[in-house]
């Protein structure tokens, strides 16, 4: 595992330390791995949701769906996000 050290905002500390008091993260390394997890989930959600605009216009998409699915399994069973 890689180190990186980070400058954070005194609202960003805040928030981290609220996250580890609550339990919902175990210490302060943990708050930001799920801070980036949760990013790259969005970005798949988000890169699915210009595909299915796209579909909608019309515009024709190449690629196989088993490639996209990859990047969305590292994901499966550990969001803490509830989706309706």
């Amino acid at each position: 595992m890689v180190t990186i050290s980070v400058p954070i905002t005194p609202k960003q500390e805040k928030f981290i330390k609220e996250l580890v008091k609550s339990g919902r993260a175990a210490n302060k390394a943990h708050a930001v791995r799920l801070g980036i997890d949760a990013l790259a989930e969005d970005e798949v959600f988000a890169s699915l949701q210009r595909s299915l605009q796209e579909s909608r216009e019309g515009k024709v998409l190449y690629g196989d769906p088993r490639e996209l699915i990859k990047g969305i399994k590292p994901f499966a069973g550990s969001s803490t996000r509830k989706y309706k």
